[in-house]
């Protein structure tokens, strides 16, 4: 009750708050710079359980009685509840009340919530450039950024930071860590690092620097081919212009004869962005994505303004479950116009699109709200109905099975009069199945086993070259001490059953009974693992590469030796477009006079 009472108040403050949003005194305030900014991401900022809250009555009249309402309420329960309440909490409180039927994408944002899409948007903040993340009870750096401070002072991955000038990283968290180390360009911090193969602590004097996040993470040619690679991991700012510079540099110094476009798990960023890649690909004058709403404001078209970048050639998008919205408006568009090959799984399907407004005078919260939801040009609004709510699973979230039969989706057409389909997310035109994780894999990953290997390997092999080094059976039983040293263990399927089995036999008091039965299963899941170890050397033997090659050679090593060669849709998509005649008939196939009205 008490619950209830503090969202019905806050929702009293936001109300009069709206109304004096609309009143000719404060009407600036809602044509503040970013509410102009329309935004297409899948960032999802924590909100309370859905109210049980009547529908709003649509009249103007109605609304303000029901306004006054609450104002009545409101004042109430300030003069006369048993408490003093924090009006802030309140506040905080209402505003989630009125968002929680809404779609799970429109949040409110306080500044730090704010400040940080920001980053992720511009791509650019103050510090040293490195990913960390907390691991053993301390924190650890995971790579370097290249050209960074971090990597110019000599850090590498693996290392573990003890001390940021005189504070312990003990418990320290990584969000905790990562406040400690920004702050203002030119300044300096003393970061105290831990390191494989060194037994005394190393002191590092850093200064910190504006870091620029690159969105393209890799680009170049795949070996033994003219056929070019570009990796794009989010819509930021300046994505368009560093992807129209590595297009230009494969275009003029690689003379590529095709083109494989990495959106996978691109969970894609600002929607401008998305229309100037998409236009990098196709002809001026083409539709690449509308978005409507209730408003007839909110209707605009985007289209391609330039002659294409990389027209005609052959070009491969790559995608998988977690490819979403700006990503999704690239793909789709590129799919309707006929001007590629989309190969990978179903995408995401975020098709809305949202605003924010400013609703306090000095900017320390603001409103993220959907105003529109966004079309491809066929038509197809890729928004799936069953992620939009504010109650779906994350496991629903997080699934790359499309749930979505293709005989209940509803037919579309491409330029050509191709077949593609609505429904939600983008379907393939050439579906490739997901990899999948043995329960061995997945905990040997939790649990950083490849990674902190790889660091004492390269530790021991100071000379390793990162473009000859192959995993031998040598290294593998490396590999399998290690384990036995850290004590790694994982429970697998008949284990857990096991423990259910004993679970019942100790609560029935028959242990002595079943005691030599549960004996000999402990062996039969020994032998098990030692099974699962084997079954799974080829991903191993590909982790601890990867893991090796990364830290000797960075993120430009590890593509050009791990995904530019045994990456499986990779390789896939250069069989595609290497098989004469190949990519050629899958980009007619289907096509009909029954063409879209693009």
């Amino acid at each position: 009750m008490l619950r209830y009472t503090l969202q019905l108040f806050g929702l009293t403050i936001f109300a009069i708050a709206v109304l004096w949003q609309v009143s000719p005194g404060d009407a600036r305030q809602a044509e503040a710079a970013d509410s102009n900014v329309l935004w297409a991401d899948t960032i999802r900022i924590d909100v309370s359980e859905p109210s049980q809250q009547q529908p709003a009555q649509r009249t103007a009249d109605q609304f303000f009685k029901n306004v006054r309402k609450l104002h009545e309420a409101a004042l109430k329960i300030r003069d006369n509840y048993m408490e003093e309440i924090d009006p802030a909490d309140l506040v905080e409180a209402g505003i989630k009340g009125m968002l929680s039927d809404l779609d799970r994408f429109s949040v409110v944002m306080p500044q730090e919530s704010y400040q940080q899409l920001m980053e992720a948007t511009s791509g650019k903040y103050s510090g040293l450039g490195m990913q960390i993340d907390s691991r053993d009870n301390f924190i650890r750096i995971i790579a370097p950024i290249e050209g960074t401070p971090a990597q110019r002072k000599g850090l590498r991955a693996g290392d573990k930071i003890i001390r940021i000038d005189t504070i312990s990283t003990e418990g320290m968290t990584s969000s905790e860590a990562s406040k400690l180390m920004r702050g203002p360009a030119g300044t300096s911090i003393n970061l105290t690092i831990r390191r494989e193969g060194i037994k005394k602590p190393i002191d590092f004097e850093v200064e910190r620097a504006v870091i620029e996040l690159k969105s393209v993470n890799y680009s170049g040619v795949v070996p033994g081919t003219d056929i070019g690679y570009v990796r794009l991991s989010r819509f930021a700012e300046e994505t368009s212009h560093e992807l129209r510079e590595a297009i230009n540099e494969l275009n003029h110094q690689d003379s590529v004869s095709a083109l494989i476009f990495d959106l996978r798990s691109n969970g894609g960023g600002l929607l401008d962005q998305a229309n100037e890649v998409a236009d990098l690909f196709l002809d001026s004058g083409r539709t690449i994505v509308y978005t409507q709403g209730k408003d007839p404001g909110s209707e605009e078209f985007f289209r391609s303004k330039q002659p294409a970048l990389f027209p005609e050639k052959p070009l491969v998008i790559l995608v998988d479950g977690g490819t979403a919205s700006a990503s999704e408006i690239v793909a789709g568009a590129v799919q309707d116009w006929d001007r590629g090959i989309i190969m990978g799984q179903t995408t995401y399907g975020k098709g809305l699109v949202q605003k924010i407004f400013p609703i306090t005078n000095d900017g320390s919260i603001r409103l993220k709200l959907t105003t529109a939801k966004y079309y491809v040009p066929s038509g197809r609004c890729i928004q799936r109905e069953d992620r939009q709510s504010k109650d779906v699973s994350l496991e629903a979230e997080l699934s790359e099975v499309d749930s979505i039969s293709i005989e209940d989706r509803e037919i579309f057409r491409t330029n050509n009069g191709r077949v593609v389909y609505g429904g939600g997310g983008i379907v393939p035109d050439l579906r490739l199945d997901p990899e999948s994780w043995k329960v061995i894999e997945i905990n040997l990953e939790r649990q950083s086993m490849f990674f902190d290997f790889a660091v004492r390997h390269v530790a021991d092999n100071p000379q390793l070259d990162p473009t000859r080094f192959e995993v031998t059976d040598e290294i593998i039983d490396d590999f399998r001490a290690f384990l036995s040293e850290r004590e790694f263990s994982y429970k697998s399927a008949l284990e857990i059953a096991m423990e259910d089995m004993a679970a019942t036999i100790d609560e029935e008091n028959k242990r002595d009974l079943f005691q030599p039965a549960l004996d000999k299963l402990e062996t039969v899941i020994a032998k098990e693992k030692d099974a699962d170890f084997l079954a799974s050397m080829d991903y191993i033997k590909r982790a601890i590469k990867r893991e090796v090659v990364t830290a000797v050679a960075g993120q430009a090593g590890m593509y050009e030796q791990l995904i530019l060669k045994q990456d499986k849709a990779v390789l896939e998509a250069v069989e595609l477009l290497t098989t004469d005649g190949r990519y050629s008939t899958a980009i007619s196939e289907g096509a009909s006079p029954e063409k879209a009205e693009l």
